[in-house]
C-alpha cells in the first residue's frame, strides 16, 4: 500500500480546485518586432496585395488616378491588410505591435520622401546653372536678368550669409550656452522666470524679430542698414532656440557626476567646466545646429534690416549686404526664367552651406574632451 508523505499532504490540502493552472513562462523573452520568416512573408504580402488592390481602386473603379491618392489609399490598405493577416496568425500584442510599427514606418517614409522630394527637385531646377563656375564666385553687378548663365553668380550673397550668420553665432552661442548654464546649475526664482521667457522667445515669428531690430537699431538709434543690422536680427531669433535645445541636453547629464565632482573638491564652476559641458557636448553641437537651421534660411529680417546688394560687400557695417535667401527671394518673383533658375541654383548653394555646417558641427562635438 502506497503512503503519502506528511509534507506531500499538507500541500495537496491547500491547493483549491477553482485556482488557474500557471503555465511555466518561456525562459527568454519574446520579440514582438523580430518574428520568424512566416511573419515577414505575410508582411511582404500585405504590402504587395495593398499596392494591386489600390491600383484597382484608384485606376479602375474610381477617378483617382493621380499617385498621390494612390499613395493614400495604398497606405491605408496596408494598415488594414496587415492587421487582418496578422490577428489569423498571432496573438493580440504582435498585431498591435505590427500596426504601430506600420504607422511609424509610414510617417518616416513620408517624410523622408517629402525632404527627398524636395531637394531633387531644387537641384534639378538649378542644375544649369551650378554646373558654371561662375555662378559660385561672380556677383550680380552689371549682369542684367536675361543674361546668360555664364555671366555673374551669387557669390556676394553666399559671402554675406557667412558674414550674418557667423556674426550671429559669435554672439548667441556664448550667451545661449551661459544662459542654459544658469537655468539648470544655478536655479532658484529667477532661473524660473528666465526659463518662461525663452520658452516663449521660441516661437518668436521671424517678421517681428525683424521689425524689433529696424525699429531698434535702424529707426531709434540711426543705425543704416547693413549685415551687422541683418545679424542682430539673426541674432534675436536663434539665441532662444539655442538657449532652450542646451538647457535641455544639460538636464540630462546624470547628476551622479555633479556629486562625484563636488565630492573631490571642485568648485561649482570647475564641475560645470570640466564634467557638465564635456559631458553634454554632443548635445551643445545640436543645440548650435537648430540655431543655425532657423537663421540661416530666414528671409524677412534680413529684408528689412540689410537690403540687397549686387556686388561684393566685405564689411558688414558699410551699407547693405546680400544673402543667399533675400537673393533666392528676389530672384524667383523676377517672371524671368533665366533669373529664377538662378534663384533654384542659389536655393542648391543654400542646402549645401547648411549641410557643410552640420558636418562641421558634428565633427567638432566628436572631438575628444581636452583637446
Amino acid at each position: 500500500m502506497t503512503t503519502i508523505a506528511p509534507a506531500r499532504t499538507a500541500e495537496l490540502t491547500h491547493v483549491r480546485v477553482d485556482e488557474p493552472v500557471r503555465r511555466p513562462r518561456p525562459n527568454g523573452r519574446r520579440r514582438a518586432g523580430a518574428g520568424p520568416a512566416q511573419d515577414r512573408t505575410v508582411v511582404l504580402g500585405s504590402v504587395l496585395s495593398a499596392a494591386a488592390l489600390a491600383w484597382v481602386v484608384c485606376f479602375r473603379l474610381l477617378p483617382w488616378g493621380n499617385p498621390l491618392a494612390y499613395v493614400l489609399v495604398t497606405f491605408v490598405l496596408v494598415l488594414a491588410l496587415l492587421t487582418i493577416a496578422t490577428s489569423a496568425t498571432a496573438d493580440g500584442p504582435l498585431v498591435a505591435d505590427r500596426l504601430v510599427a506600420a504607422l511609424v514606418s509610414g510617417g518616416a517614409a513620408v517624410v523622408g520622401l517629402a525632404l527627398a522630394s524636395t531637394v531633387v527637385f531644387t537641384f534639378a531646377r538649378g542644375l544649369g546653372a551650378l554646373t558654371h563656375v561662375s555662378m559660385w564666385v561672380d556677383d550680380m553687378s552689371g549682369v542684367g536678368p536675361r543674361d546668360a548663365l555664364s555671366s555673374g553668380g551669387v557669390g556676394h550673397a553666399i559671402v554675406g550669409s557667412l558674414l550674418q550668420i557667423g556674426i550671429a553665432v559669435a554672439f548667441a552661442v556664448p550667451l545661449g550656452f551661459g544662459t542654459a548654464v544658469f537655468m539648470t546649475e544655478v536655479g532658484g526664482r529667477f532661473a524660473r522666470v528666465v526659463r518662461t521667457v525663452v520658452e516663449a522667445m521660441t516661437a518668436l515669428p521671424s517678421i517681428v524679430a525683424g521689425l524689433f531690430v529696424y525699429t531698434v537699431l535702424i529707426v531709434g538709434l540711426g543705425v543704416p542698414r547693413s549685415g551687422l543690422a541683418a545679424s542682430a536680427a539673426l541674432f534675436v531669433m536663434i539665441l532662444p532656440i539655442i538657449a532652450r535645445a542646451a538647457d535641455v541636453v544639460l538636464r540630462v547629464v546624470p547628476s551622479g557626476l555633479r556629486e562625484a565632482s563636488l565630492a573631490l573638491g571642485a568648485s561649482r564652476w570647475r564641475t560645470v567646466w570640466h564634467v557638465v559641458l564635456p559631458t553634454a557636448r554632443p548635445g551643445l553641437a545640436t543645440a548650435l545646429i537648430l540655431g543655425v537651421a532657423r537663421g540661416v534660411g530666414e528671409t524677412s529680417p534680413v529684408l528689412l534690416t540689410s537690403g540687397a546688394a549686387s556686388f561684393f560687400v566685405l564689411d558688414p557695417t558699410d551699407g547693405v549686404m546680400n544673402s543667399l535667401p533675400l537673393f533666392i527671394y528676389s530672384t524667383v518673383r523676377s517672371g524671368e526664367p533665366v533669373y529664377i533658375e538662378r534663384g533654384f541654383a542659389a536655393a542648391s548653394i543654400l542646402l549645401i552651406l547648411v549641410l557643410v555646417l552640420f558636418v562641421v558641427a558634428r565633427l567638432a562635438a566628436r572631438r575628444p574632451a581636452g583637446r
